[in-house]
């Protein structure tokens, strides 16, 4: 059995510089397999930090090991990671880039007795790359000092420990608790005087002290204050300026484990531990997208753990991140995580999108997957779940930004404008155009070191049901919603051969959606003015299309080129070749000389655009909705005319379809051609049929008579 290395994503406190210092420098990880690389540490006997940890993530068993064996092997002892997994199977370990980690081992396992840290294939028992330990180290350990001084109000207390540079551990403190504002108080100068500073309580607070009737108890130092910044600890009366004991902290502290949130943050009022779901690290909460979606968040080293809550269908995704633009609310130019659960394999995801454009990704631009424009998903994963039509999922990303042309940096103190959404999945499990979204007059900025800001009322999601695996929860899991709305009527073309194409809205949740069972952007193809009619057409018979669905392929959001298919999805040009290869072309298709497939039947752009808002909902059919539109048509170039005829084989469902994006057309219906007779304006026999019928009946009689 392979053994794996328990890693903890660590939730308090941002690392102050660069230069921080980590703990006893052990070395760096020698690769040998799958990029392996980051400078590791010893914080203190049983946490390990790791700086800039790299692994490319396609080991098909890979995990965090250590041993005392001479060299890596399955001998040694797992670590979950993240600390969630403690005592049971951790998930496969997924892709590094440069990030900062915290290694905590399990119970009884300490560095001192460790001889090397490996990230290990546990299926086929190969070391992808360690680090073996030297034998001198020089681990950090807690520092022990006197008890608190008893001065007044029965303060008395065991020997205080310095857990690490921001954590005073206390066992055994009693104080009366009459005092009217006593605090924990820390300052500068041989004793206790008022010029020191509050600093939280163990629940992580600032009100007055209660009393303490020998309480084990930790604090933790505010901000980017540490025990080399201070020259005592006191309980305080502020009102009286009264010392009630205090203990002095030495200066020769270099030894002490660095503040990297190795230590458990405070607990709870219920005295239930805190861990990485619980109510005291998700203390701060805005509601979003008119309380449909909750951000919660917390800081951690080098970044933040963020907690999405949405009321949202199980085909529907909710997005969250960085707006676009700086001091505003943009969608455009954002860099979001985009969280959804996949019913189909039971999954939840989190990936790392970029907001190019207002339109579907199209494999160079739009709202796209950074893995999909030259990226890396830089967004990790966490835990999820699905409950009561509201779907939870946590992950962690950088404040830096790990892709200058991609991503959008975090501040590491101040805040920063945030953009949302909720919208429906296509076929490949990529976002459409939302259904709703933070709005530009919106103005919601997050400080992502900051504690406390809870703006919601009640949680859509209680941290009390909070998952800690990616597992669905199948057996609570509602379905999709059924739709309340009632759909407008399909739109059929019959009888002509000339359809002008351009460009309009879907009509929601009575449009597109539910007349094709699909999906949509949030625009489609309006043919002769009707939202995707059914066309009607026969084999052998030549149509024109004038096609009026914008021709600027630098700009996505405005370059819609037609082509006839069987796809009922369509987008050819973002499709791999191995998709285009199971797709049938029939027009707006052709292929250079190096036989590559372009879209050859683009015009200018005409759009039917809304006078005000969407008023799909108060429209009761879709001529009604027709009339809150308007046309608006760039006045730039002649329409492109695509001629077809139609193959005497062609199957009886063809489909017209947007080059660049799926889901904007609809059904084309193929017929044999009919023979019809003339027939005069009234429907009877035309005259020349009468003349025809008389002759022959004159021949038929002089037959007989012969």
């Amino acid at each position: 059995m392979c053994c794996f290395v328990i890693v903890e994503l660590v939730t308090t406190g941002l690392i102050k510089t660069a230069s921080a210092q980590y703990g006893e420098d052990i070395g760096k990880l020698i690769n040998k397999a799958h990029g392996i690389g980051g400078r590791v540490y010893a914080v203190s006997d049983d946490v390990l930090f790791i700086q800039s940890f790299e692994y490319d993530g396609t080991g098909p068993d890979a995990f965090f090991w250590v041993g005392n064996s001479t060299v890596p092997s399955p001998s040694g002892v797992i670590v979950p990671y993240p600390v969630e997994y403690s005592g049971r199977e951790p998930p496969v370990l997924g892709r590094f880039d440069g990030q900062d980690i915290l290694l905590k081992l399990p119970r009884g396992v300490r560095v001192r007795d460790l001889r090397w840290l490996s990230v290990w294939c546990r299926r086929f028992a190969v070391d992808f790359g360690s680090l073996v330990f030297p034998t001198n180290l020089n681990i950090p350990k807690p520092r022990v000092l006197p008890e608190i001084q008893r001065l007044a109000h029965g303060v008395r207390s065991g020997n205080v420990t310095i857990l690490d540079a921001k954590t005073f551990y206390i066992p055994n403190l009693h104080y009366d608790g009459s005092a009217p504002d006593a605090f924990f108080y820390v300052g500068n100068g041989p004793e206790p005087n008022p010029q020191g500073i509050k600093i939280p309580n163990e629940l992580g607070d600032l009100k007055p002290l209660h009393g303490y009737q020998g309480e084990d108890i930790e604090i933790r130092l505010p901000g980017d204050m540490t025990v080399q910044d201070i020259d005592w600890l006191a309980i305080w009366c502020v009102s009286f300026r009264e010392n009630f004991g205090h203990v002095l902290i030495p200066k020769d502290l270099n030894g002490v484990p660095p503040a990297l949130g190795q230590n458990k943050p405070p607990t709870t009022e219920s005295g239930t531990e805190t861990g990485i779901h619980s109510t005291r690290d998700y203390d701060s909460c805005i509601p979003l997208l008119n309380e449909r979606m909750q951000v919660q968040w917390k800081a951690i080293v080098s970044g933040v753990i963020i907690r999405l809550s949405g009321k949202m269908d199980e085909n529907e995704y909710m997005a969250f991140g960085i707006s676009g633009a700086e001091g505003r609310t943009q969608m455009v130019g954002g860099d979001v995580a985009v969280t959804y659960f996949d019913k189909e394999t039971g999954k939840f995801h989190a990936k790392d999108y970029v907001l190019s454009a207002k339109s579907q990704c199209d494999g160079s631009r739009g709202a796209c997957p950074d893995d999909r424009v030259g990226g890396q998903n830089n967004i990790i994963f966490i835990s999820g779940d699905r409950r009561d039509g509201v779907t939870t999922v946590v992950y962690q990303r950088s404040l830096p930004a790990q892709e200058s042309n991609l991503d959008k940096e975090i501040p590491s103190v101040g805040r920063v404008n945030v953009i949302a959404a909720i919208g429906p999945l296509n076929s490949v499990k990529e976002v459409n155009y939302h259904s709703i979204r933070t709005g530009p007059q919106e103005d919601h900025r997050i400080d992502f070191s900051s504690h406390g800001v809870n703006q919601c009322r009640t949680l859509l999601f209680p941290i009390d049901q909070e998952p800690d695996s990616d597992k669905a929860n199948a057996e609570k899991s509602d379905t999709t919603t059924e739709n309340p709305y009632k759909p407008w009527q399909p739109a059929v073309i019959r009888d002509e051969n000339v359809f002008r194409a351009q460009i309009g809205p879907t009509g929601n949740k009575k449009g597109y959606s539910v007349i094709t069972g699909h999906v949509s952007w949030g625009i489609a193809w309006y043919i002769n003015g009707l939202l995707i009619p059914e066309i009607h057409v026969e084999r052998g018979q030549t149509y024109t299309f004038i096609i009026e669905g914008g021709n600027n392929p630098v700009n996505s959001a405005r370059y819609h080129p037609l082509y006839i298919t069987d796809s009922s999805e369509g987008g050819f040009g973002q499709q791999t070749e191995e998709q285009q290869r199971k797709e049938k072309l029939y027009a707006g298709v052709e292929y250079d000389n190096s036989n590559l497939p372009y879209a050859s039947a683009a015009g200018p752009l005409c759009e039917w655009k809304h006078k005000t808002t969407d008023k799909w909902d108060v429209s009761d059919t879709f001529e009604e909705y027709k009339a809150t539109l308007t046309l608006e048509c760039e006045n730039i170039g002649q329409p492109f005319n695509l001629t077809w005829t139609v193959p005497m084989d062609a199957p009886k469902t063809l489909y017209y379809q947007c080059y660049t994006h799926r889901n904007l057309g609809w059904k084309i219906n193929v017929e044999n051609s009919q023979l019809k007779p003339p027939q005069t304006r009234n429907g009877g026999i035309s005259l020349m049929t009468k003349e025809v019928l008389l002759l022959l009946s004159i021949l038929l009689l002089a037959n007989l008579i012969l």
